[in-house]
């Protein structure tokens, strides 16, 4: 990298989980240039999962559908303000920010015919691939220019202040053995069913293992009800916890079980044991990434079947269509999705028992907790 470059804006105008898996582009060019001023442009909602991050100066917000003057009063204050911009995103807003705000400016496009407008705004990019490079891979592509070393670990952080509150959520449970489960994810076609989380809290449970759930806030409020309700004696935190606090209950956890969703790539990334459900999603572009997982190749996943990673157990859904890339079987998100409906609780117990056991053998072998 040009050692006259002193500031950088990331563009990641998207979804908890994209923002998420945009940090280790953040973490690399810190890690190689310490001085170096980095900035962020998100959408207004996903900002708190970067909460804490101290590699970052400053998070900019901008609404999903902004009035004129809202967007105005963005663009003029990030006009020529960075040495480089970053789009990790192919679409025309991100690529567009990133022109008006980097004096040199890198992205991510679609190889496509559309697309020559916005390779004439940047000065280099990188191809788009939806099926076989994972997220996190893709983004760091975008570092090439630069010559810096990749690291490929997403970052998730939290404040004193999250710590403090979530061991006063639970104070007698916090040196406890916990497993977390995140039953709700943000859309029904990526969920698994009530009596499937019910059967495994009830087997954590009498594994001697405090079960907290967890799920986004207002999302299928009577499907986390039930599962709540038949889990007596568990500690029920949906909706009453933001993500830094998240964050730092998974970092504790013994095991961690969630579907395709932002959360399960926190609890990937801060290194406890995972079990997550996949069911039409691919999990080669959008599999958690493994704690200290090398980024030296496409994916750590495969596009087919059950497999193990680290400190990550990737359960695939069951059916010749698996993974069919849409959204539920009835191509919309709210509809179901039959593989994931279909998943017994035997395979997920059988992986969670996997799990625990790396756990066990990680905290006897070289003292993690």
């Amino acid at each position: 990298m040009k050692p006259d470059i002193a500031s950088a804006l990331i563009v990641c105008t998207r979804r908890i989980g994209d923002v998420l898996l945009a940090t280790p582009v953040i973490r690399s060019l810190k890690a190689a240039l310490p001085h170096l001023l980095i900035d962020m442009l998100v959408f207004e909602g996903t900002q708190d999962v970067l909460s804490g991050y101290r590699d970052l100066r400053r998070v900019l917000t901008i609404s999903e559908r902004p009035s004129a003057g809202a967007h105005f009063e963005l663009l003029r204050a990030i006009w020529r303000r960075y040495d480089v911009a970053i789009s990790v995103l192919a679409g025309d807003r991100p690529t567009f920010h990133a022109w008006v705000a980097g004096r040199y400016r890198v992205g991510t496009l679609l190889p496509d015919n559309k697309s020559w407008w916005k390779r004439r705004l940047l000065h280099e990019w990188v191809s788009f691939d939806n099926l076989h490079t994972h997220t996190v891979a893709m983004n760091l592509q975008l570092l090439a220019p630069f010559g810096v070393r990749r690291l490929g670990t997403p970052v998730v952080s939290w404040t004193p202040a999250d710590e403090v509150s979530i061991q006063r959520r639970f104070p007698q449970r916090d040196m406890q053995r916990y497993a977390v489960i995140h039953v709700s994810p943000k859309f029904a076609y990526k969920m698994w069913t009530v009596a499937g989380w019910i059967a495994l809290g009830r087997w954590l449970m009498e594994q001697g293992i405090t079960v907290v759930v967890t799920g986004v806030e207002a999302a299928e409020t009577a499907y986390c009800e039930q599962i709540v309700q038949g889990l007596p004696g568990a500690v029920n935190l949906v909706g009453h916890v933001a993500l830094p606090e998240l964050g730092c209950l998974l970092s504790r956890a013994a095991l961690y079980i969630g579907t395709d969703t932002a959360v399960s790539h926190m609890a990937a990334a801060v290194g406890t044991p995972s079990v997550v459900l996949f069911g039409p999603s691919n999990p080669v572009k959008w599999g958690p990434w493994p704690k200290d997982f090398p980024p030296t190749t496409q994916s750590p996943w495969c596009r087919h079947g059950s497999q193990r990673q680290g400190n990550v157990f990737l359960l695939q859904g069951e059916g010749d269509c698996v993974p069919c890339l849409g959204e539920g079987c009835d191509r919309h998100v709210e509809s179901r999705s039959e593989c994931l409906q279909q998943l017994p609780v035997s395979r997920v117990i059988e992986a969670a028992e996997t799990m625990l056991d790396v756990r066990t053998y990680l905290t006897s072998t070289v003292g993690l907790a």
